[in-house]
């Protein structure tokens, strides 16, 4: 499970006009009815948002910098209440961590979710016998039954839980992010563990999942000086644990393609160039109506354009070649490592729809955070 704020506390690197970029608006000032929401350039990266960008740049933009409304979806908001029941059994001594037990905690955390996130109320508000939550609830419940026979959790005490994790990289780049389960061995090895409701990607297309964990080894290895001996990947509606044991060669890989992918962000928010990418992950979007591909048209763009001076290789508001675009699609980033910026399931729409289709919800292809697609 992921989770992030980008885009709402300054900006990050070498990146100026902060204050001039933060007074922007994306409602005009005094409009009856309508909250102004301050629209601030991209400050970090995590791995949901790292994946939007690769998926379709437009989408970056409209949930980071305009944070326009996302409706809550069935699959998204199930994964969030598995993931808070998993998160508080551990509260309970080891020999008490059951599945009854943990099915019990099922309509507590419902309530508490409903309590801090009011919109998700609105699944079911056309469902005054209640049978179709009943419905979801029995999901929900079988989700965590099977997690039983994927781990033992009397056998296990985390280390952490739900662990906000962030660091700086030497360029500037501020990476961060929520690791479900940090488990560590009494010799020192630290495994990272990340819940999944939906269902395993076929192997071609496991590489989007990974990423997120790399991610994640990146982030604890830059933080604690530590390589994680193991990454591990549970998912719950196919029933399937997939493992992989980065070394850092890995991690070093992933580095580069964050800082390329970040030099692609930044050259986007200063010129304005987001460009939609159509894939089979559109007919999910929430953003049809705003977005060309459909007929639509974005917003007015809230934070100031860059003009670059004719010649100097890269265009300023009006795309062009090797701009933004060319970076999220999979061509070399513009941040001279080499690295490309695509992520297999990911940006390809192919393993990523697999994923959505499958009940994944907003863990398109095991990169989401199960908590939603919001702005972060």
């Amino acid at each position: 499970m992921e989770t992030s704020a980008e885009g709402v506390a300054g900006t990050a690197g070498d990146e100026g006009a902060a204050a001039e970029r933060a007074a922007a608006v994306t409602a005009e000032p005094g409009t009856v009815g309508v909250v102004e929401r301050v629209a601030i350039a991209p400050a970090s990266l995590s791995p949901s948002r790292a994946s939007d960008f690769m998926q379709c740049p437009l989408l970056y933009r409209f949930r980071v910098i305009d944070r326009l409304p996302e409706k809550p979806s069935e699959a998204a908001t199930r994964g969030t209440l598995v993931h808070s029941v998993l998160e508080r059994l551990f509260d309970a001594p080891a020999a008490e961590r059951t599945a009854p037990r943990a099915k019990s905690l099922i309509p507590g955390q419902w309530d508490r979710l409903r309590e801090s996130r009011p919109e998700v109320v609105e699944l079911f508000a056309d469902d005054p016998e209640g049978e179709r939550l009943a419905r979801w609830l029995g999901e929900a419940e079988r989700l965590v039954e099977r997690w039983f026979s994927l781990e033992d959790p009397t056998r296990l005490e985390p280390a952490e839980r739900e662990m906000f994790i962030e660091a700086e990289l030497d360029s500037g780049l501020k990476l961060r992010g929520i690791i479900d389960r940090v488990d560590v061995a009494p010799t020192g090895d630290v495994r990272i563990v990340d819940y999944k409701t939906g269902k395993a990607p076929r192997p071609e297309y496991a590489e989007g999942a990974l990423f997120q964990m790399k991610f994640y080894a990146l982030v604890v290895w830059r933080l604690k000086q530590v390589v994680p001996r193991r990454l591990q990947l549970v998912y719950l509606g196919s029933g399937d644990v997939v493992t992989y044991d980065p070394v850092v060669a890995d991690l070093e890989r992933v580095e580069r393609k964050l800082l390329a992918l970040w030099e692609a962000i930044r050259l986007a928010t200063e010129t304005g160039d987001w460009r939609p990418r159509p894939t089979k992950l559109c007919g999910w979007c929430d953003h049809q109506a705003v977005c060309p591909e459909f007929g639509g048209t974005p917003p007015p763009y809230p934070l100031p354009v860059r003009r670059v001076a004719e010649g100097s290789g890269v265009t300023g508001a009006v795309p062009g070649e090797g701009t933004v675009a060319g970076a999220a699609s999979g061509d070399e980033a513009g941040a001279g490592s080499g690295e490309r910026v695509d992520v297999p399931g990911a940006g390809s729409g192919e393993g990523a729809a697999e994923g959505a289709a499958s009940g994944e919800g907003a863990e398109v292809a095991g990169t989401g955070s199960g908590q939603g697609a919001g702005a972060a």
